[in-house]
């Protein structure tokens, strides 16, 4: 059996692909990346493939499938994820594949271009005029997982009230300077969901299990810290989504979305880790790290925007 597949997916595989596409006659399976689910590329003998994700344990209390559906369909529609073909009640999907795709890194994804597609790629997202109907309430998500980690006795930081509560003055503090409005987005653009294809160079943007209705300025924010920004990098991203050099309130606002960031996926690792043990509390414990470092850094740099 190929590496990294789980035997007891391999009927399912077999079902979904005899129910979508009428034949599940494969040649081949591989196991791709993913932190949560298992998604596979199957390829078939006349040299077609197509993407089988199958859901992760435990992803039901996250995560809510039909409005995930809503997003994705929406991201097909306006040419920023490839073809979707089935997506079941359960979060089990079959897409087209991207032709000699080429998943981003950390590394890539601070190239210029590539940072110029993804700002011209979100703001296309983020301008469709579309109200998916689909919450992302950080904060709110943040106090549901909360009530996780409570509930399944996870181990939780002696600080964290302190850091809680400094995250949640800063926000005071932005949502009453800056403009902030509820747009389709992506919410968990790391680096591994974006993917561009060999053929023609084009971008896409993959897996919307957390897409919903946000401040866009949290997408920037996410990309700068999984693909761990420079100043450069950031105002590069920036200028290119705005369309011209970001003010002061701008630069805070996307500062501070950067605390929120590693702030909710701090819980949200904590919520796995009675499902994916260890690493994942190691994942948790970098992010936390970050958060505080950064709380130090956002601080710092109102000081010195203050003093100008």
């Amino acid at each position: 059996m190929a590496k990294g597949i789980v035997e007891a997916d391999l009927g399912r595989v077999k079902a979904l692909l005899e129910n979508v596409l009428g034949h599940s006659d494969y040649r081949d399976i591989q196991r791709m990346g993913g932190l949560t689910n298992r998604t596979y590329r199957v390829e078939f003998p006349d040299g077609s493939r197509c993407m089988v994700r199958i859901p992760g344990e435990g992803t039901e209390e996250l995560i809510d499938r039909s409005d995930e559906k809503v997003s994705t369909e929406l991201a097909c529609a306006i040419g920023i994820d490839a073809k979707l073909y089935y997506f079941g009640v359960d979060g089990t999907k079959v897409s087209e594949f991207i032709p000699n795709a080429v998943t981003m890194s950390a590394e890539t994804m601070r190239e210029d271009k590539r940072i110029r597609q993804a700002a011209r790629l979100l703001k296309t997202l983020h301008g469709s005029g579309e109200d998916t109907g689909v919450k992302f309430e950080v904060f709110d998500m943040a106090a549901g997982y909360e009530k996780i980690i409570e509930e399944n006795g996870v181990y939780m930081y002696p600080d964290y009230a302190q850091i809680k509560a400094s995250v949640m003055d800063i926000k005071a503090q932005v949502d009453e300077t800056c403009e902030i409005k509820k747009v389709p987005c992506h919410n968990d653009p790391l680096c591994e969901n974006w993917v561009v294809s060999g053929d023609d160079d084009r971008m896409y943007l993959i897996d919307w299990e957390y897409a919903g209705m946000n401040d866009g300025i949290w997408d920037l924010a996410d990309i700068s810290i999984e693909g761990v920004y420079t100043a450069e990098n950031d105002e590069l991203l920036l200028t290119e989504y705005l369309g011209k050099k970001p003010d002061q309130n701008e630069y805070r606002h996307f500062l501070a979305s950067k605390l929120y960031v590693d702030y909710l996926w701090t819980l949200w690792a904590k919520t796995r880790v009675p499902y994916d043990g260890q690493p994942m509390e190691y994942w948790a414990q970098e992010r936390y790290e970050r958060l505080k470092d950064n709380l130090k850094l956002f601080a710092s740099i109102l000081a010195q925007m203050k003093g100008k």
